[in-house]
């Protein structure tokens, strides 16, 4: 069995077993959710831990298998999967949903996702924790609109292979700081100020009114969020399952298709300064859990 290792220090999440469960124990799987997609924060869980746990927890219980589409990717990237059979997590092994996963690259391209990175594997040991029988399916899309329908055709995809479906978007929001190459509003309080009330503000708006022009705008031309990719995929996901289970329940959509709400925000500063910390940083990165408007669960066919 090919399984892909932990790369990533333990510094981002704790690779023992019982401080994984210690971390998350607070949180649980809601019974009644109905919700099928999240965005979730993929900083180290000293940062955003938080939020990714109350992001992941707030999803529905009964799936087959676990989305997490991740970024750091180029506009004019490849949509990249792994490849492996299966996930190393602190709790042991993960499935990855092979057969799900070829029917999606024989439409959107077998290309093997090689490099390490954080955006989707910080995220494992919480899903692994959350879904223990659930399987995974780890990919990550680039900043373009394809990835909009890259959701949509997960959402197609899994039907015809009988799975219900997940999905998390892994994504931070601003970089704020010289050595991020971003600081229009120089430093201090006011420039804090400027990325929570201004400039992440409009990419959550984005996000709430489910327009995803307005999104990747927002992230291409104001840098508040560096995986856009990985959210416009949930958002054509949860639009697509939106749009089926109207169809089944044979009436109008009458929900606010795509439209995203908002679970909790803060950003690296606020995580410092309950820790503690006193001086005021030239550098912070902002997060927040968002969960997608959810069918009924008395239409799922």
């Amino acid at each position: 069995m090919n399984i892909r290792k932990m790369r990533l220090p333990s510094g981002w999440y704790p690779h023992n077993a019982e401080d994984v469960k210690t971390f998350l124990k607070d949180y649980s799987l809601k019974a009644e959710s109905t919700t099928q997609a999240v965005v979730s924060p993929h900083a180290g869980w000293f940062f955003s831990g938080r939020l990714a746990a109350l992001a992941i927890s707030s999803l529905r219980t009964d799936v087959d298998t676990v989305v997490v589409a991740g970024g750091h990717l180029p506009p004019n990237a490849d949509i990249l999967f792994a490849q492996e059979d299966g996930v190393e997590t602190p709790l042991g092994i993960m499935n990855i949903d092979s057969a799900l996963r070829t029917l999606l690259q024989q439409e959107l391209g077998a290309h093997e996702d090689t490099e390490p990175d954080n955006t989707v594997e910080v995220l494992l040991p919480a899903v692994h924790y959350f879904f223990p029988n659930a399987k995974l399916l780890c990919l990550r899309l680039p900043p373009n609109m394809s990835s909009c329908e890259a959701g949509k055709i997960i959402s197609r995809k899994a039907a015809q292979a009988g799975r219900t479906l997940a999905v998390i978007a892994s994504t931070d929001l601003t970089h704020y700081g010289k050595s991020y190459g971003f600081s229009p509003q120089g430093e201090g309080e006011a420039a804090l100020r400027w990325v929570k009330e201004v400039n992440d503000r409009r990419f959550l708006h984005a996000l709430e009114t489910g327009n995803p022009d307005e999104i990747l705008k927002s992230a291409e031309q104001e840098h508040s969020a560096c995986s856009a990719g990985a959210v416009l995929c949930a958002l054509g996901f949860s639009e697509y399952e939106t749009q089926k289970h109207a169809a089944f329940e044979q009436k109008e959509d009458k929900t606010d298709s795509g439209a995203a709400k908002l679970l909790g925000y803060t950003t690296s500063y606020d995580v410092l300064l309950e820790a503690g910390e006193r001086d005021f940083p030239r550098e912070f990165v902002s997060y927040a859990a968002l969960e997608f408007c959810s069918a009924s669960n008395e239409a799922r066919p």
